[in-house]
C-alpha cells in the first residue's frame, strides 16, 4: 500500500472510494460514516426493510453486514441463497434505504454463530489448516468466494449498490495465524479475481494490526476497541492507532466498538472516520446455530436471543439509546464535511476533540466519573474569556469553539458556546440553529458586520455591535431571532432531554417531538390451546442411521453437523450388577446418559470427559446397555485452549463411553519431594536421591516458597477385570504433568481433570502414578480418584437435524393429551408439547417469556427451530450468554402463515423432575 492514501476505484475515478488520512471520501466528497451492525440471517426476511428503516431513522447511514459461508452450505457442495437467506436481496434493500453497506463475507466471521461460520465439514479434512496461508483451506475458500463475491461485486459503490468495503477474514489477531501475510494477500487475491473494486479492509481485534491484517499490500487495516467505556485511558490508546494509520496515510475506522453512544463520542473526539458500535440490531439464532462462547467464563452457550442491549432489540424495539444515536448523528450532520475532515488536536492534554476542516474547533468533554464535573475552557487562548460546560456522569458534550457560520449562510459570523450545537436547518428566510444542555448553556457570536437583536426569550448576557452572548437553562429554554447583514438565524436553547425527543422542525410550528421514548410492552391474555404427548424416555426418530463397530467417534466424521444424535451401546460387566457410573469420552455439547433405560444425568464436558453416577445399578445382567443423547449447541466461534470444544477445530458428539465399575479415592498417602527442574526430568525424577519421601495427602507439604513445585507418586493395583482407567484430580487450581510408570501422559487442565490413562496401563499389575504439581501458597490440590470399567462397544449412531425432530413429533401428536397449567416430566423424559394459537392476528409478533426448572426446550414455529432455552439454574446448567435465557420471538410475519408451536422438553437434572410452569406472552409492536 502506498503511503499517502489508497484509493479503490469502482466504476469511473468520479465514482471512487477514496481512503486518506484525514476522511473517508464518496464520490469526491467526505463522509463521516456510522455503521450499525444487521445481520439478515438473524432476522426474518420480512423484517429486514423494517430493520434497514429503523437503523436509518435513528441516525446512521451505514451497516455492516457478515455474510456466514455454513448458513448458505450447510452441506458440502450444496448451495442456498433462496429466501430467507437471499443475500442479494437484502443489499438491494440496504440501497433502496439509503445506507451504505461494510461487507464482511469472512471466511470466518466469529459473530457467536455456529463455527464462526467456517463449515463443519472443514474439520474432517486431511492436512487442513483453519484461517491460514494453507492450499487445503484456501481451495474452500475459493470455492466460497466464488458464490459470495459476485453478489457483493454487483452491489458495490458504483455499480448501482451501495458497498463501500468488504472485510477479508476477521479478528486474525486473535488467532494463531501462521502467515497472515500470505493469508490475507491470497483473500486479497481472490477478491481482486472477482471484481471487488471497493477497499479491503481487515480488522484487528486486539490491536495487532500485522497479524490481523498481515500488513498486505492494497489492505487497509482497521480497529476493533472494546474497552470498559469509562476508561479514562481510552484516547491515549486510540491516538496511538490513530497515528499509526495515518503514517500509512490511512483514516482510523473502527469496525467494532461497544453500543453506547457516550464512547463513540469519544471515538469522534480521536478522529475515527468510521464508527462502528456491533450489534446496535438485535437478531436471533434461528435453528443450531447458536455457538459456544467464553465470556467470563471457559464454556458458555450463546442463547438463541442475540441481543447485547443495543439500540434495536431483538424483536424490534427502539430503546432509549437508540435516541442517543439520533442525537449523535444530529451533531455530526450540523458539521458536514467540515467534520467529515476534521484532525485531532493535538499536544494539549486538557484540550481534546477537533480542528474542523475551514476553520474553528470542536471540544469533546467526556465524564468518566461517577459524578457531574465542570469544565472550563478558553476561547481562542485567552484566559480571560473563557466559557464552563457541566457534563453529566457518563456524558460527552460537544462544543463548537470558533467555527465559522457561513457554511449555514451567516456571512463572516464565528460560533462558540458552552452547550451542545445538534440541529441546524436552512429555511426560505432563516438559519435555525439549536443547541441543548443539561444544565445550562451559554451561545457566542462574533461577526464581521453588526448583530440585530428582533426577539428573544432566552436571557441577553452581553450586546455590543458585532458581538452577543445568550444563556438558557435545562428548566428554562428559550429562542432568540438574530439579523447578520442581510441574514436571519434562530437560534433555540434546550434541555438535552427534549434534544432527545427531536424528530424535525417546521416553520410555523417549532420542533416536532416524539411523544416519549419507548416504554417496555406488558403482557397479554394470549388464546392457546396446550397438548402434551409423553414419549419414551429416550426415544428415538427417524434419521440418519449408522453402525459404528466397536469404536464410536465424532459426529463431524459421520456427516453430522449440527442438531440431535443418539449413541447406543452396550459393555460387559465383571460382574451382575458391577457398574456404578457411566464415562463419557471427549465429548460435547450437551449429554444425556441413559443406563438400561435409566436416565443418569447430563453433562456439559466442553469436549473432555465427564462422569455421570447411576442412581442405581442395572438389575441383574452381565450386560449394561448404554445411549447418550447429544445436541450440538454450536461449533465454537473462538479458539480457547482452555477447553477441547473452544476450540475452533473442536468436533462434537463423543468417541466413547465406559461402564465405571468403581471409583476410588486416592488422595491419601502420596510420597512427596521438592520438584528441581534442573536436578531431574521426567519419569527419573530422585530415583537416585538418598534422602526419604514423607507420605502425604495429594499435594500436601508447606513450603516456605510463595511458588512451590513438588513431584508426588503413588502405586495403585488396577483391576484384572477391566480394559479402561481414568485419573480424575477435582478441585486443584494449579499446573500439573501426570505420569504413568514413568511415561508423561500430559498436562492436566484444571477445567478438563479427567485424565484417561487406558494406553500405559497393565489390568491386573501396581501401576506407578506421579505428578508434578506446581502450586502459589495456600492455592488448593484437591482429590485424586481412580475410574476403572469397561469400555462399551457395538456403537450404533441416530442423528437428525430440525426435520427430523418435527417428524418426531408429528408421530407423537397421535398421544398427545390436553394439559392447562404446570407441565411436570419425570428425569431425563422427552416430551412434546403442541401449542395453537386462537387469535393470528401477527402484528410485530410476540416476545414469549418462560419460567421453570430443570428442563431444556426446543422451540419451533411451524417447520422453523425458533429458539432453545434451558430454564432454571441447577448446577449442571453452564453459562449462557448473548441474550435473554428463558425467553424467544415469534416474528409476526411468520405467524401468519404458521399457528402452531412444537416444543420438545427434556428433563435435564437427575433425580429431579423437570418443570415447566408457565408462557407470558409479550405483544411486539408493529412494524415501521
Amino acid at each position: 500500500m502506498a503511503r499517502g492514501g489508497t484509493t479503490m476505484q469502482s466504476g469511473t475515478a468520479a465514482e471512487s472510494v477514496l481512503l486518506t488520512a484525514e476522511s473517508v471520501k464518496l464520490n469526491g466528497d467526505a463522509k463521516l460514516i456510522l455503521c450499525a451492525s444487521l445481520f439478515y440471517f438473524r432476522i426474518p426476511r420480512a423484517l429486514w426493510k423494517d430493520r434497514l428503516l429503523k437503523v436509518k431513522q435513528f441516525g446512521y447511514n451505514c451497516i455492516d453486514v457478515y455474510f456466514p459461508w455454513n448458513d448458505h452450505e450447510r452441506q458440502e457442495g450444496v448451495w442456498d441463497f433462496q429466501g430467507e437467506k437471499d443475500a442479494q436481496h437484502f443489499l438491494r434493500l440496504a440501497a433502496e434505504c439509503g445506507l451504505l453497506v461494510v461487507a464482511r463475507p469472512g471466511p470466518y466471521i466469529c459473530s457467536e454463530w455456529d463455527g464462526g461460520a467456517l463449515p463443519a465439514y472443514l474439520l474432517t479434512k486431511e492436512n487442513l489448516r483453519l484461517r491460514d496461508n494453507n492450499p487445503e483451506f484456501l481451495q474452500h475458500v475459493g470455492r466460497w468466494y466464488e458464490r459470495i463475491m459476485p453478489i457483493l461485486r454487483e452491489a458495490q459503490w458504483g455499480r448501482g449498490g451501495t458497498v463501500i468495503a468488504v472485510q477479508l477474514d476477521n479478528e486474525l489477531d486473535f488467532y494463531g495465524c501462521e502467515d497472515p501475510h500470505g493469508y490475507i494477500s491470497a483473500l486479497r487475491d481472490m477478491a481482486l479475481r472477482h471484481g471487488i473494486s471497493v477497499p479491503l479492509i481487515a480488522c484487528a481485534g486486539q490491536g495487532g494490526i500485522y497479524e490481523a491484517s498481515g500488513l498486505a499490500d492494497h489492505v487497509v487495516p482497521t480497529c476493533n476497541f472494546y474497552p470498559n467505556d469509562r476508561d479514562p485511558c481510552f484516547e491515549e490508546k486510540v491516538l496511538v492507532y490513530r497515528s499509526l494509520l495515518a503514517e500509512r496515510g490511512l483514516p482510523l475506522l473502527v469496525t467494532e466498538t461497544n453500543r453506547s453512544h457516550f464512547l463513540l463520542r469519544r471515538l469522534l473526539g480521536c478522529g475515527a472516520k468510521l464508527l462502528g458500535p456491533y450489534l446496535q440490531v438485535s437478531g436471533t439464532n434461528f435453528g443450531f446455530t447458536n455457538a459456544t462462547n467464553n465470556w467470563g467464563k471457559p464454556l458458555a452457550l450463546l442463547t438463541s436471543d442475540y441481543d447485547f442491549g443495543g439500540m434495536i432489540s431483538s424483536s424490534g424495539e427502539p430503546r432509549p439509546e437508540a435516541y442517543e444515536g439520533r442525537l449523535l448523528s444530529r451533531v455530526i450532520d450540523c458539521y458536514g464535511k467540515a467534520i467529515a475532515e476534521a484532525l485531532p488536536i493535538g499536544g494539549e492534554p486538557e484540550r481534546h476533540g477537533l480542528k474542523l476542516k475551514g476553520g474553528g474547533e470542536l471540544l469533546f468533554f467526556p465524564n468518566v466519573s461517577e459524578d457531574d464535573r465542570t469544565f472550563r475552557f478558553e476561547l481562542g487562548g485567552d484566559p480571560a474569556e473563557s466559557m464552563d460546560i457541566t457534563a453529566r456522569s457518563g456524558s460527552c458534550p460537544i462544543v463548537p469553539v470558533g467555527v465559522p457560520l457561513e457554511q449555514w449562510g451567516l456571512p463572516g459570523a464565528v460560533l462558540s458556546a458552552g452547550a451542545e450545537l445538534f440541529y441546524r436547518t436552512q429555511l426560505a428566510k432563516r438559519t435555525v440553529i439549536a443547541f441543548h444542555t443539561d444544565t445550562s448553556g451559554r451561545i457566542r457570536i462574533d461577526a464581521e458586520h453588526p448583530i440585530q437583536v428582533e426577539a428573544f426569550s432566552m436571557r441577553l448576557l452581553e450586546r455590543s455591535g458585532t458581538h452577543i452572548v445568550f444563556s438558557f437553562t435545562a428548566e428554562q429554554p428559550g429562542s432568540a431571532l438574530i439579523r447578520i447583514g442581510d441574514r436571519r438565524a434562530k437560534l433555540i436553547g434546550m434541555s438535552r432531554e427534549q434534544a432527545l425527543l427531536v424528530e424535525s422542525y417546521e416553520e410555523g410550528a417549532g420542533f416536532i417531538l416524539t411523544a416519549s421514548q419507548t416504554a417496555p410492552l406488558k403482557e397479554v391474555e394470549f388464546d392457546i390451546q396446550w397438548t402434551l404427548s409423553e414419549t419414551a424416555a429416550f426415544g428415538l426418530p427417524s434419521g440418519l442411521s449408522k453402525e459404528l463397530g466397536d469404536h464410536a467417534s465424532h459426529l463431524e466424521r459421520n456427516g453430522v453437523y449440527r442438531g440431535y444424535a443418539w449413541y447406543e451401546a452396550s459393555a460387559g460387566l465383571p460382574q451382575p450388577d458391577n457398574c456404578v457410573g457411566v464415562l463419557v469420552q471427549n465429548a460435547a455439547d450437551i449429554i444425556s446418559v441413559y443406563a438400561d433405560g435409566a436416565y443418569a444425568g447430563t453433562v456439559v464436558p466442553g469436549g473432555g470427559h465427564g462422569y455421570v453416577p447411576l442412581q442405581r445399578p442395572p438389575a441383574g445382567s452381565d450386560r449394561v446397555s448404554l445411549l447418550a443423547r447429544t445436541e450440538i449447541w454450536g461449533h465454537s466461534n473462538f479458539d480457547d485452549p482452555r477447553l477441547p470444544a473452544l476450540r475452533l477445530h473442536s468436533l462434537k458428539g463423543l468417541t466413547g463411553m465406559v461402564a465405571v465399575t468403581a471409583v476410588k479415592d486416592i488422595t491419601q498417602n502420596w510420597s512427596y519431594e521438592p520438584w528441581e527442574s534442573s536436578s531431574a526430568q521426567g519419569a527419573g525424577l530422585g530415583r537416585d536421591r538418598a534422602c526419604s519421601r514423607p507420605l502425604v495427602s495429594f499435594g500436601g507439604w508447606l513450603s516456605g516458597r510463595s511458588v512451590h513445585a513438588a513431584c508426588y507418586r503413588k502405586q495403585v493395583v488396577l483391576s484384572p477385570d477391566c480394559d479402561s482407567w481414568f485419573v480424575h484430580l477435582p478441585g486443584f487450581a494449579s499446573l500439573a504433568e501426570l505420569y504413568v510408570d514413568g511415561q508423561l501422559v500430559g498436562e492436566v487442565n484444571p477445567l478438563d481433570p479427567y485424565v484417561d490413562i487406558t494406553s500405559l496401563a497393565r489390568p491386573g499389575t501396581a501401576a506407578e502414578l506421579m505428578v508434578i504439581l506446581t502450586t502459589a501458597y495456600g492455592s488448593p490440590a484437591g482429590s485424586v480418584k481412580l475410574y476403572e470399567g469397561v469400555a462399551a462397544k457395538q456403537w450404533r449412531l441416530t442423528a437428525c437435524e430440525e426435520e427430523g425432530l418435527l417428524q418426531w413429533a408429528e408421530a407423537s401428536r397421535t398421544t398427545a393429551k390436553p394439559v392447562n397449567g404446570i407441565v411436570r416430566c419425570a428425569p431425563g423424559q422427552v416430551n412434546w408439547l403442541y401449542g395453537t394459537f386462537g387469535d393470528r392476528r401477527a402484528g410485530g409478533g410476540w416476545r414469549v417469556h418462560c419460567s421453570g426448572s430443570n428442563v431444556k426446550l426446543t422451540v419451533f414455529l411451524g417447520e422453523v427451530l425458533i429458539g432453545r432455552l434451558w430454564l432454571g439454574s441447577e448446577p449442571n446448567r453452564p453459562a449462557m450468554r448473548g441474550g435473554d435465557p428463558d425467553s424467544f420471538y415469534i416474528p409476526g410475519p411468520w405467524l401468519k402463515a404458521n399457528t402452531e408451536l412444537a416444543i420438545m422438553i427434556e428433563a435435564v437434572t437427575a433425580g429431579e423432575e423437570g418443570v415447566l410452569d408457565t408462557f407470558r406472552f409479550v405483544p411486539v409492536e408493529d412494524e415501521l
